[in-house]
């Protein structure tokens, strides 16, 4: 987005003129190391491009070198308090680390910093609402969007003093408008450096989902944002195709198909939803960003969706086919699952 640095994690660019990644969490603990290999290679089929493992214990290490020398996936260790595994995790091979300075022993950080330049380590610096002190709330004079923003301000200069600039920055709270407020006033102070996004518990279904979604719309219409994660408590998978339905509708990034699909009204011919059902299994193969509408009647039908490579009209019987607003044919519901297929495959008319 607006950043201007680059950081690069085994080959994974973000921040610069890179586009805005999409990430998730591993939510298996690291010693199980087939199942977190294999809930690796399902983010990947669904596109993330990052996930974080908390690596909370040093009996971890075998485990954490074993992800990362099993996965194409890019890991991110995710440490708290202890500085001694920051370090161990990057000793590891782990080419990033996410740590919140605040919660962590100053006097050891130095050698975090170090180790990480040694080894040419990222690491996302950051804080989160519960990890506020009472100081930075004082001086915020109550604030907690403010105190999230200075305490994220203390951490990026710690890491400058030593000279350090392969950093992301992230300022993380529960609150929509707290995380919102937070984020604009790092990206004013430190325009230049990657951040990462989103909320800290968004929660689970749709009001996850929300809220999620209106945090991170927010702040990516504003240009901030160079990696998210819309943090459900729900299968990091799902986490993942939310993010890219954010960056689909806001149009920074297009995965998958563009299904457009009215809300229905009394005027509707068709079961809008029986044909979405039938139509989305299909949807797979085709080309990331192609515009699919299904539509419920003549008023939404063609010249509403003409912009849609493929679409679908319902009618009182069946639906009818177009391609690029010209129309090819109307078929039963009976027909639908046998014709749609070779509908989708071919340019040609049916």
């Amino acid at each position: 987005m607006n950043s201007k640095r680059q950081v690069n994690i085994n080959g994974l660019t973000i921040g610069g003129d890179s586009p805005v990644r999409v990430e998730s969490m591993l939510k298996i603990s690291l010693d199980k190391r087939e199942e977190c290999i294999a809930q690796c290679e399902r983010l990947l089929k669904c596109g993330c491009e990052m996930a974080r493992a908390a690596f909370p214990d040093a009996k971890y290490a075998d485990d954490l070198k074993y992800l990362v020398e099993h996965t194409k996936l890019a890991v991110m260790a995710d440490i708290h308090f202890d500085p001694s595994l920051a370090i161990l995790a990057m000793e590891t091979g782990c080419k990033a680390i996410r740590i919140n300075p605040g919660n962590m022993i100053l006097e050891r950080l130095n050698d975090v910093i170090s180790t990480a330049k040694n080894l040419d380590a990222v690491i996302r610096i950051g804080a989160n609402g519960g990890s506020v002190s009472q100081s930075q709330l004082n001086q915020a004079e109550g604030d907690r969007a403010k105190a999230l923003f200075i305490a994220v301000c203390e951490q990026a200069e710690l890491l400058l003093r030593n000279d350090f600039t392969s950093m992301i920055l992230s300022a993380k709270s529960s609150s929509v408008n707290e995380c919102v407020k937070a984020n604009i006033l790092i990206s004013e102070r430190y325009p230049e450096f990657p951040m990462h996004i989103g909320l800290t518990e968004a929660g689970p279904g749709d009001g996850g989902i929300v809220k999620g979604t209106a945090c991170i719309s927010q702040l990516l219409s504003r240009g901030i944002g160079d990696t998210l994660r819309v943090s459900l408590t729900d299968e990091p998978e799902r986490e993942v195709r939310v993010g890219y339905e954010i960056l689909k509708a806001l149009e920074l990034r297009t995965r998958g198909v563009n299904l457009i699909s009215c809300p229905t009204c009394g005027r509707r011919r068709a079961d809008v939803m029986r044909l979405v059902k039938i139509v989305e299994p299909m949807l797979a193969n085709l080309p990331d960003g192609v515009s699919v509408a299904v539509m419920g009647c003549e008023v939404n039908g063609p010249k509403e969706a003409g912009h849609a490579k493929y679409g679908i009209a319902g009618t009182p019987k069946g639906a009818v086919l177009f391609r690029e607003g010209k129309v090819f044919g109307e078929y039963a519901f009976d027909e639908l699952e046998d014709i749609l297929p070779k509908f989708f495959a071919s340019t040609e008319s049916l």
